[in-house]
């Protein structure tokens, strides 16, 4: 089949480290089963964040309000406020995919192996943006970012990239 004539060549995308965060979580609260899965609350405890650009905190407070499907993805519906170095604040939100083979899953769940785990091993993904009245960040307004997520010992770290 021939090719849509409208199509164009946009190039392709192209990315830019911006931050590492680490997020430290609370004990999760689980919601149990519902209608479109089982929900789960990972509070955020604190954390850091440092980029080229910009470092700062977590603020405790917010979190992930994951939402795990049968076949064992996780859904992520997650927001936090962090603080910058000099003092703006930042809203934080993303969504993404977590996908964990079978085989990996009774790691996971361990709380002493989890952080362990070759990140390689699994599919974790999201897709944050921000929002701040701070002008010396309103950049951060128009930009899209993508992630990809690990554990760590005592909560969750991101690589963030910028798309450019």
């Amino acid at each position: 089949m021939k090719a849509d004539p409208r199509l164009k060549d946009v190039g392709e995308i192209r990315t830019t480290h911006l931050l590492d965060m680490v997020v430290d979580l609370h004990a999760r609260m689980p919601f149990g089963g519902g209608p479109f899965g089982r929900r789960v609350l990972f509070g955020a405890a604190g954390g850091t964040f440092h980029g080229p650009r910009l470092s700062g905190d977590v603020h405790p407070g917010g979190g992930d309000w994951a939402l795990f499907a049968p076949d064992g993805a996780m859904t992520l519906d997650v927001r936090l406020t962090l603080r910058t170095h000099d003092g703006a604040l930042l809203h934080m939100t993303y969504g993404g995919r977590w996908v964990t083979p079978p085989e990996i899953r009774d790691a996971l769940a361990d709380p002493e192996e989890r952080y362990r785990i070759d990140p390689a091993s699994y599919y974790f993904r999201t897709n944050p943006v921000f929002e701040t009245g701070a002008e010396r960040y309103a950049w951060l307004n128009h930009t899209i970012c993508v992630a990809s997520g690990y554990l760590v010992e005592g909560g969750i770290a991101y690589k963030v990239s910028q798309i450019l």
